[in-house]
């Protein structure tokens, strides 16, 4: 029998072969792609998010867990497509223009995927036009932004001014983040959730598409 429990705790432990052999077993034994899925590698990255949470986990731990998902998930992708599993919604992320830094949009990238999202990842120092095309040619729901720079915190307005000029105002959400911004900021600049947290962010995000 297929051990999904077995696929949640190798990614716990950041065991990305053990993973990838796991996740290859359960296919052969016609386990559903959405049960493995769910119940294996979702289910592994969400004690992580909580381990993380609790500071039992540092970064560390959660990069070489995602990496060990990940894995599983380049196996798993094309019999979700086939079985047409459909992922909760598309997120679009990016580091705000002006600024270089991605660990912590990398973080929250890896956490949206294990929590379920597709995540359309731009990189960093990415321009507001660039964002609203992206969300709008891949039908996102949520645009994610981050920046850890006081300087550059005022591209999140910018961006979200560029979405309202978009019209994508309701359609697509704004999620904002990074290490000086704050709930304050978010409300100043009328962005639709913070996230103090790459955990946190899963959360909010579910929020928001309900």
């Amino acid at each position: 029998m297929a051990d999904l429990q077995g696929i949640a705790t190798a990614v716990i432990a950041g065991k990305r072969n053990d993973v990838a052999e796991k996740v290859k077993q359960a296919i052969t034994e016609k386990i559903a792609p959405a049960s493995i899925l769910n119940d294996g590698l979702i289910a592994g990255m969400q004690v992580v998010g909580v381990k993380f949470k609790n500071n039992e986990f540092y970064v560390p731990e959660v990069l070489i867990a995602a990496r060990a998902m990940k894995a599983g998930m380049e196996i798993l992708a094309p019999h979700l497509v086939a079985a047409g599993v459909q992922p909760i919604a598309k997120v679009v992320i990016g580091t705000v223009k002006g600024d270089l830094h991605d660990i912590g949009k990398n973080l929250v990238a890896m956490m949206l995927q294990g929590g379920g999202f597709e995540v359309i990842d731009l990189g960093t120092d990415v321009p507001a036009e660039k964002f609203i095309q992206a969300a709008q040619e891949k039908g996102a729901k949520i645009i994610a932004l981050s920046a850890l720079l006081t300087t550059t915190m005022p591209q999140m307005s910018t961006v979200i001014k560029a979405m309202q000029e978009a019209g994508l105002t309701g359609k697509v959400k704004s999620m904002i983040g990074g290490a000086p911004v704050t709930q304050d900021y978010a409300d100043e600049i009328g962005a639709n959730a913070y996230s103090p947290d790459a955990a946190s962010a899963v959360d909010k995000a579910k929020e928001l598409i309900k």
